[in-house]
């Protein structure tokens, strides 16, 4: 190895001799004394009756005593183990080398096919950017999926929900979106998911293609901590890349199950559970995940789509109603629409893309604004029409709509391997509403 590398590698580590000594164990939290620690410091645990080792981050500090919250589970170890201060802190590698790579928060690849390469240290945790350095949203970023692109069009930059029951199909509308995204780079967080979902997702969703794209993984067998800052691992990845000047895709799966880590971990520490049973630091802790999405002044940009998971399909859950206020748009998938079989289910007039109005011609917003017009009222009388109650002749307007529902929906449903250019998808809408 050059000696440069290894000073380098000797500059990132702390070996001072200086330890801590467990105190208490419980299923969640090791309680330590000894080291003069800050909050979010990470430490090291080694056990001395087997060797045994992991790390975890100081939660909680109480006089002499801290609290520390494992990566890992907390089996084999036991107090008088040793508690060693790990000066690197919470800072993963990144680089070139992870791209078409499966790996864990910490960069450790979990997809067999060896080691990566060393990359340049960034911090997990950042602020987000500026207000007064963001830039403004003023491009199209293409999906490939027309009822996103034509109807719920999202710009380069933009934060936007999926918010979906679970077997509605936001895991088949997350390969759609990945697949036919306009972006060189592709980050997908799947954080607190069945580890069996991992490679049904890269084989069938993505057809096995990872080019360009990095998946961070932290499946619901992890530790709440893991989780927890497995979505901060790829969230600071995709930041690396924009960084240079790139435009990024990124896509998390799931917000809620995010949640639910942080929801462990502070009730563990003694928080007061609120709606739900979540503590309140499982509500700000999505702002400082989501904001560091979005357009950078002289860097690139970070579109970023996060899926929360609607309980019971309750738009009302604690979870959903703080995302929807942090994100710039919403596209809500319905169960209805499943049932008839209309894919992808995206329920166009529960649906929202904020800064849809100022990124797209005047023709076309005027196509989406008809579309959504002629919707609503197929919808507010689609009894009367089942029935035979309604008239032809009644209702200009709702006899247009009536014509073009076939067509209507039509252009809604989109085959899952198929994805449509954003020029054409919105030169077929112009056409059906102007026809």
């Amino acid at each position: 190895m050059p000696f440069s590398s290894l000073k380098e590698k000797l500059a990132n580590k702390n070996y001072s001799v200086s330890f801590g000594e467990v105190v208490k164990i419980n299923a969640t939290i090791i309680t330590a004394k000894g080291l003069h620690v800050s909050i979010s410091d990470m430490v090291k645990i080694v056990s001395d009756t087997t060797g045994q080792e992991t790390v975890g981050m100081v939660t909680e500090i109480d006089a002499d005593l801290f609290f520390i919250t494992p990566f890992s589970f907390v089996e084999g170890f036991r107090s008088g183990d040793k508690v060693f201060l790990d000066s690197t802190g919470l800072n993963i590698p990144v680089g070139p080398a992870l791209l078409g790579r499966v790996v864990d928060p910490f960069m450790r690849p979990v997809d067999g096919k060896g080691s990566l390469k060393e990359g340049k240290l960034t911090p997990i945790i950042k602020a987000p950017i500026a207000a007064m350095k963001r830039g403004m949203i003023d491009e199209v970023f293409s999906v490939g999926v027309k009822s996103i692109d034509g109807l719920l069009t999202c710009g380069k930059g933009q934060k936007l929900g999926i918010f979906a029951g679970s077997g509605v199909g936001k895991s088949t509308l997350m390969g759609m979106i990945v697949r036919g995204a306009d972006a060189p780079i592709k980050v997908v967080a799947l954080i607190g998911e069945r580890g069996r979902e991992v490679p049904e997702f890269i084989e069938k969703n993505l057809g096995g293609d990872l080019t360009n794209t990095v998946i961070v993984v932290a499946t619901s067998d992890d530790s709440p901590l893991m989780r927890k800052y497995g979505a901060f691992a790829a969230m600071s990845v995709a930041e690396h890349f924009k960084d240079q000047g790139r435009d990024v895709l990124f896509i998390m799966d799931s917000v809620t199950r995010f949640a639910m880590a942080q929801r462990e971990i502070g009730l563990a520490l003694g928080e007061p559970p609120t709606s739900k049973g979540y503590p309140p630091s499982s509500l700000t802790l999505l702002p400082q995940l989501m904001e560091r999405a979005g357009k950078e002044e002289g860097k690139g940009s970070i579109t970023a789509f996060f899926t929360v998971l609607i309980e019971g399909d309750d738009m009302g859950d604690p979870i959903a109603d703080q995302s929807r206020s942090i994100l710039d748009g919403h596209i809500v998938l319905s169960r209805e629409m499943t049932d008839f079989g209309i894919y992808p289910p995206v329920h166009i007039l529960n649906s929202a893309s904020r800064v849809m109005s100022d990124i797209i011609t005047p023709e076309h917003l005027k196509a989406v604004m008809k579309f959504r017009r002629l919707y609503t009222l197929l919808k507010e009388n689609e009894t009367l029409i089942r029935i035979g109650a309604y008239t032809k002749g009644s209702d200009a307007e709702l006899d247009e709509a009536i014509d073009k529902k076939e067509d209507m929906e039509k252009f809604i449903t989109q085959d899952s391997t198929i994805q449509i250019p954003f020029s054409e998808t919105v030169e077929v809408l112009i056409a059906l509403m102007n026809s």
